[in-house]
């Protein structure tokens, strides 16, 4: 019996990236699919999209545009719109690119199979081939409830050797430049023994590190345990055989307490690393994005960290140009991060999303202040960076190697998440991708260090 073709266009962040790997492993357990890449003609076309900013929903639409022109050339047979802007602009979708076969909300798993098939009732009416559904559907999802047991992830995306899990759907914080809760819904937590059941399967199948993600994964376990959770998944998560590196990712700062830090120190396989935007660094701009904490806790909070695990490699991600913000709102910060002196640190420049507070508050930042603003952030950061990662050199790390390029070893050290942070190039040494080698540092710069092979 022909199979049908699949190809993917998985767009934002890694959340995306596991709903996206989700409904592969729906289609692949059909046993009537095989998977293309995206760029050649295919029967289905699954557009996982974006909405978190501006630029994102324009990639996404520009994706599915570029989608229905391919279907119109007859390159694809069915185009299905998945995710986020799906979820929350579905309606409209619809009705404005009609050429769309199905679209689907945020947790679209367990539809999928009836999106490309037609209902199981049907798909049973044929013994020997699945037909093709037809007419427009378009489904969004409940963000209320418990959350969505989904199909397992039997196809993944990206280095075979490394895997997000994500532990929770939704988010129970109403910063005021943000729209994920309107379209994500309120925190919903994935009970503990499913993802211990999901990590064993990925570390069977050759998975060495685990990067933990949500939209607050420090929020893990308060709806379903009545606490503050992490820090017992995380004791579970170091007695799994196989794992080397489990790591945090998407931490909110009023959220961490010293449980979680101390489990943390305790427990070998979890990386000395903390993903924990912050948004702003003057109290007055954390008060107009309803963040909670002050600058004060902050810095109280990265002293404790810092006693307790003098090795913690600290990312964080600040947003510029929110309506508000003035030059001694930008100063107070650029202070707060010359003091911190973060390992690494990401920038947003503020655009207004349509349902929140911030789309109605003034002053409005020009996109120019914004802009320069950032470049002077960045550049004040990329000299913190340097001088942290010079204070590596003459020193012996261990490094998960990804790729070779000519005669060298490409990978990561603990400080580094996939994806988002820099890398260690292991000179003149040639290993194989997904295991671990050690190398001293000898060089380094502001984004990636240099390391050799000591025999």
């Amino acid at each position: 019996m022909k199979k049908s073709s699949v190809g993917v266009v998985s767009l934002g962040c890694p959340k995306n990236l596991v709903d996206t790997e989700e409904m592969l492993g729906a289609l692949d357990a059909t046993g009537h699919v095989e998977f293309v890449d995206s760029e050649l003609d295919t029967d289905i076309l699954v557009i996982n999209t974006c909405a978190f900013i501006e630029s994102a929903r324009e990639e996404s639409i520009n994706a599915i545009l570029d989608a229905v022109a391919r279907k119109g050339r007859g390159e694809v047979g069915k185009v299905i719109v998945t995710g986020c802007l799906a979820q929350r602009y579905g309606n409209d979708l619809a009705m404005e690119i009609p050429e769309v076969d199905a679209i689907l909300g945020i947790q679209s798993g367990n539809r999928i199979v009836d999106a490309v098939f037609g209902p199981q009732s049907i798909r049973q009416q044929s013994k020997t081939m699945l037909p093709m559904a037809t007419s427009m559907t378009v489904q969004l999802d409940s963000i209320e409830g418990k959350y969505p047991l989904m199909p397992a992830r039997t196809v993944r995306g990206g280095d075979k050797w490394s895997a997000y899990v994500k532990v929770s759907e939704g988010c129970d914080h109403r910063c005021t430049f943000c729209a994920i809760p309107s379209f994500r819904g309120k925190h919903r937590s994935k009970p503990i023994e499913e993802i211990i059941d999901e990590v064993k399967v990925l570390v069977d199948r050759g998975v060495v590190e685990i990067n933990l993600i949500a939209q607050d994964t420090t929020a893990y376990g308060m709806d379903l345990y009545k606490e503050l959770a992490l820090p017992r998944l995380l004791e579970r998560l170091g007695a799994v055989p196989g794992l080397k590196w489990v790591r945090l990712l998407y931490c909110y700062p009023t959220m961490v307490n010293d449980r979680l830090l101390k489990t943390m120190a305790d427990t070998e396989n979890i990386v000395k690393y903390m993903d924990i935007p912050l948004q702003h660094g003057d109290d007055r701009m954390l008060g107009l994005m309803k963040r909670g904490g002050s600058v004060g806790q902050y810095e109280r909070l990265f002293d404790r960290m810092r006693t307790l695990m003098p090795d913690i490699s600290i990312r964080t991600t600040f947003l510029l140009g929110f309506p508000g913000e003035d030059d001694i709102a930008f100063q107070n910060l650029m202070q707060f991060v010359s003091a911190m002196k973060f390992d690494r640190l990401g920038v947003f420049t503020y655009s207004p999303e349509d349902g929140t507070p911030g789309a109605e508050m003034k002053p409005i930042v020009p996109k120019r202040i914004a802009n320069t603003r950032r470049r002077e952030l960045l550049a004040l950061q990329q000299s913190i960076s340097t001088d942290i990662n010079q204070q590596l050199l003459g020193r012996s790390i261990d490094i998960l190697v990804e790729r070779i390029v000519g005669n060298d070893s490409i990978g990561r050290s603990w400080r580094d998440a996939p994806e988002i942070d820099g890398s260690v190039c292991v000179r003149n040494f040639k290993s194989i991708p997904g295991t671990f080698i050690t190398g001293e540092i000898t060089d380094a710069g502001p984004y990636d260090v240099f390391s050799e092979m000591r025999s």
